[in-house]
């Protein structure tokens, strides 16, 4: 992405052993991520944004999910310019990145991804239009969902994910209907509007002919298209 296309994007939206050890690992990586609670604050700024009695957004009211594994989606949304959210579940909500050209196969590629604000972990089934004049105004769509791991690592030694974010570099193995394998997270820049990249780890679900924010065009929440969900919710 040029410098340029950039700007104009973040300027709108401002805002990856054995097997007894390793299931001992994966239960540790459950609770850490399920069992926190919250900051009082986390979706302070969600909220702030929106007026949750004009938008069908969820309101977040920091239920529990309903899955044993976190959770991980990435919602196509088409608002002022086209993009994709990409959200991890961390606690109690999902940390969010807005990644311009999608999420990719090839671990050549290097995907610009903007830090937005934590959603609730709601929005992981929100499918619909967002009204006109509202924050965000436009169609999303749930294109890819399932569950995810934690799979960071320094000196050899697991990172929880809470840690790994405050770092500022995140790897995760991601079991979703269309993406899966691992994907890294970096970032890139701090202050306000952080900026990371998410890049497809070399492993053995990289496939650098496959272009799945093209083929794939349904949603795997419903099936549907973009274009019929604005059609059904509008």
């Amino acid at each position: 992405m040029s410098r340029y296309s950039w700007q104009r994007f973040s300027s709108f939206y401002r805002f990856n052993p054995s097997p007894r050890t390793f299931q001992k690992r994966d239960l540790a990586s459950r609770s850490e991520t399920l069992n926190e609670v919250m900051p009082a604050g986390s979706l302070k700024t969600y909220r702030k944004k929106r007026n949750l009695q004009h938008t069908p957004e969820p309101k977040g009211d920091g239920k529990k999910a309903g899955e044993k594994k976190p959770i991980f989606v990435i919602q196509k949304h088409a608002a002022r310019q086209l993009h994709y959210d990409f959200r991890l579940q961390v606690r109690r909500a999902l940390k969010s990145w807005a990644v311009p050209k999608g999420p990719s196969l090839n671990p050549s590629d290097k995907r610009m991804a903007a830090e937005v604000e934590d959603h609730p972990l709601g929005y992981a089934k929100f499918e619909g239009v967002i009204p006109k004049g509202e924050y965000g105004a436009g169609t999303v769509m749930v294109w890819d969902k399932g569950t995810y791991r934690n799979v960071t690592k320094k000196d050899n030694k697991k990172v929880p994910i809470t840690k790994a974010l405050k770092r500022g570099h995140v790897a995760v193995w991601l079991n979703g209907k269309k993406i899966k394998g691992g994907y890294a997270l970096s970032r890139i820049a701090k202050g306000k509007k952080p900026r990371w990249l998410l890049v497809k780890m070399k492993d053995e679900k990289a496939d650098a002919r496959r272009k799945p924010t093209k083929s794939e065009t349904k949603s795997a929440l419903t099936g549907r298209t973009m274009q019929k969900i604005e059609k059904e919710e509008e």
